[in-house]
């Protein structure tokens, strides 16, 4: 009975350490997300814009300023309308700013 007790024991703390160390991972931010909170989050925080409400990240605004794919969000990164900071290959590259991209289209509907 006590090796049963136990064996039940030291299954259930490592069933426990398991699924901690899978909430780790899962709770981790990605490339694109962390790029984001860094470069973007400032003038665009909850995917709105703090200087021109009607370019929020929204789907339904990206939409009706005929922002329909990464490579049309990285273009903006790279060059943006005059309000908006330029980021060029060396401050962001063209693989972070895709993901970026990807984590806007993702997030922000």
């Amino acid at each position: 009975m006590r090796v049963v007790l136990n064996t039940l024991v030291v299954s259930l703390g490592l069933c426990l350490l398991a699924m901690a160390a899978s909430a780790d991972e899962t709770d981790r931010e990605s490339p694109g997300e962390a790029a984001f909170n860094q470069y973007c989050m400032v003038c665009h925080p909850g995917g709105g814009n703090i200087l021109n409400s009607s370019k929020t990240l929204h789907k339904k605004d990206l939409d009706a300023n005929n922002i329909k794919s990464p490579e049309d969000i990285v273009r903006l990164i790279r060059n943006p309308g005059p309000q908006m900071t330029s980021f060029d290959k060396n401050a962001i590259s063209d693989k972070l700013a895709k993901e970026i991209a990807e984590y806007v289209l993702g997030t922000f509907k």
